[in-house]
């Protein structure tokens, strides 16, 4: 095809104090085989105090092949920054990946060539990049576990097909007409909200192991548990907008924690521990078992700081079920403030 012929794909990134991150993910964006004629990239700035928006102008200066465009969004969350970016898309594909993620030559090519063939939303393998830091390893090796990340197909798949959901997904313009944007009252989960709305109204999620992108780790121990009990807390917020929108997975580390606390609070009361014995026996199986697995992949700098890998597991596991806790408690009041909330529309059918 002529490249004025090739669909013109939206690329969009939100970001918040990501400075460290966006040369990278630059230089990958201009390596891309796809047209740049054919390429606008959308950044949305969440008030960074650090050197983004800096990074961000010097390279619309160096690139003008590329249609640039920076925006700031008032709101903290990503919903917010989604949809502004949504409401200044002009492509017939939008395509988002996070600050803090690498994308090959082929990227948007695969995306493109993928939705060509008559999908409306596909994607492909998100790869976590092993770090060097022997610290940053363990947080790593928690990240590409079953047992410390999720199970999801685009983590773990090598063949084709149909899926649940996906990260750092290519999406027909058509799509986001007929869902509208994402809900603005929602944290972390903006994801699941909005993945449940599209398959509600028929949409499929086309994975592709061909197309890969890559995706850092988080670099200590309590920015892991921090991101873990956001997670959590969004869940349990979402329970009050769209229950749906979740598997039993997601609720796995509540239910620990609760009977967790439960059977600290018998033993505490009635002094009667063996309920607290047998979850801490039942949980410890796969916690030593995957994390001698986990222990096998990591490099020998690493090895060492790895026996810390099971007191890591359930700090992240409790993080989450916690927050969620947490979420579940504040839930009601949150609904009901935010109870005349409408899902925004930002893409509008192209005339």
């Amino acid at each position: 095809m002529l490249n004025n012929q090739l669909p013109l794909v939206s690329f969009s990134i939100i970001t918040r104090n990501a400075q460290r991150y966006l040369l990278p993910v630059f230089d990958d964006i201009i390596n891309q085989d796809y047209p740049k004629d054919r390429l606008e990239l959308i950044l949305v700035d969440g008030h960074s105090q650090d050197n983004s928006i800096f990074l961000m102008n010097d390279f619309k200066s160096k690139h003008p092949e590329i249609a640039i465009k920076i925006l700031n969004s008032h709101k903290f969350i990503l919903a917010s920054g989604w949809n502004i970016a949504l409401s200044n898309s002009t492509g017939d594909i939008i395509l988002r990946v996070d600050a803090h993620s690498r994308i090959p030559v082929d990227f948007i090519r695969k995306n493109v060539e993928a939705i060509a063939k008559g999908e409306n939303i596909v994607g492909g393998q998100r790869i976590t990049i092993r770090p060097k830091e022997p610290c940053q390893q363990v947080i790593y090796l928690t990240e590409i576990s079953r047992f410390g990340a999720s199970t999801a197909a685009y983590r773990n798949r090598n063949n084709a097909g149909y899926v649940d959901t996906l990260a750092h997904a290519a999406y027909s313009r058509s799509v986001f007409e007929v869902v509208g944007g994402y809900d603005e009252r929602l944290g972390r989960t903006e994801d699941n909200e909005m993945h449940y709305r599209m398959k509600k109204s028929g949409f499929k999620f086309y994975y592709n192991p061909e197309i890969k992108s890559f995706h850092a780790s988080r670099g200590n121990l309590y920015a892991l548990l921090k991101q873990k009990y956001s997670n959590g807390l969004g869940i349990g917020l979402t329970m009050g907008v769209q229950p749906r929108c979740f598997s039993l997975r997601h609720f796995l580390p509540l239910f620990f924690v609760v009977a967790l606390l439960g059977s600290i609070l018998l033993g505490l009361v009635n002094a009667f521990w063996q309920p607290f014995v047998i979850l801490v026996g039942i949980y410890l199986i796969p916690d030593l078992f995957f994390s001698f697995e986990s222990m096998r992949k990591a490099k020998p700098n690493a090895k060492i700081i790895c026996l810390g890998l099971p007191a890591v597991f359930f700090l992240m596991h409790f993080a989450y079920g916690f927050g969620t806790v947490i979420g579940l408690i504040k839930m009601p009041y949150c609904a009901w403030k935010n109870r005349n909330y409408k899902i925004p529309f930002p893409i509008k059918p192209k005339t």
